[in-house]
């Protein structure tokens, strides 16, 4: 229980830092992708973009280091491990870009109007944009590429993560691969929003039910106490009768 208590405490000092480390690897993977510099820039972003990214391996290896069992946290954060165990496939490190959801989503509050707004609105934005950086970073040095600009991956992104489909094709496998994060990233997106509401609908049923039977009770118990003081009254007025009649 000590070490979840850690474990506990630390996301909780840490959750806002990350996300500001999260924003700031989009800005910088962002002028990467649209703005292409050359020479000491390239590698001045490519230090940073590396040196942010191990914050968050580091980040994962202290979670799993104060976990306890360790085992079950493990396997209960796999989607964590592919975040930092794909450094090979740049474009997949924006999906460290969820904690920026995770966050949203607390500073909203936890009604559900407040959880549905944070990974509706920003969710969807976030999964757009990085997955219109990506498919550029991707399709931009085929000799055949027909998603050219950013204008073009914004088009292939909304239509992708909106029906599945986009006139514009992806032609390398790295640029497939975002297409089908995008697909599960859009699919995702909805079973929370769903999963959501469902669990606000059933816990209001639930509330319900629990007032219905608690005044149910109380009115059972309204009625005992009726049935008792008119027991009482009529055994009361009983009793006077029959001293009356022994009397006379």
């Amino acid at each position: 229980m000590g070490a979840q208590n850690r474990l506990e405490r630390y996301e909780q000092r840490t959750e806002w830092p990350l996300a500001g480390v999260a924003i700031l690897f989009l800005a910088l993977y962002s002028v990467q992708v649209l703005a292409a510099p050359q020479g000491p820039g390239a590698r001045i972003l490519t230090v940073g973009l590396v040196g942010l990214y191990a914050l968050f391996v580091a980040d994962y290896l202290a979670r799993l280091y104060l976990a306890d069992p360790r085992g079950r946290w493990f396997v209960r954060h796999l989607f964590d491990l592919a975040i930092v165990a794909l450094p090979f496939l740049r474009p997949l490190r924006l999906l460290s870009l969820v904690v920026v959801v995770n966050m949203l989503q607390r500073a909203l509050g936890h009604t559900i109007r407040g959880k549905v707004v944070a990974y509706t609105v920003c969710g969807a934005a976030l999964i757009v944009y990085a997955a219109s950086l990506a498919i550029i970073d991707m399709e931009e040095d085929h000799p055949d590429a027909n998603i050219t600009g950013f204008g073009d991956a914004l088009w292939w992104s909304v239509t992708t993560v909106t029906t599945g489909y986009s006139d514009l094709t992806p032609l390398t496998t790295g640029g497939r691969i975002v297409a089908v994060a995008l697909m599960i990233g859009g699919i995702s997106l909805i079973g929370i929003v769903t999963a959501t509401l469902a669990s606000w609908i059933v816990q209001r049923v639930a509330e319900e039910d629990t007032a219905n039977q608690a005044a149910t009770t109380a009115q059972i118990h309204e009625l005992r106490e009726d049935i008792r003081r008119l027991t009482e009254a009529v055994g009361a007025e009983g009793a006077k009768d029959n001293q009356t009649e022994g009397s006379s």
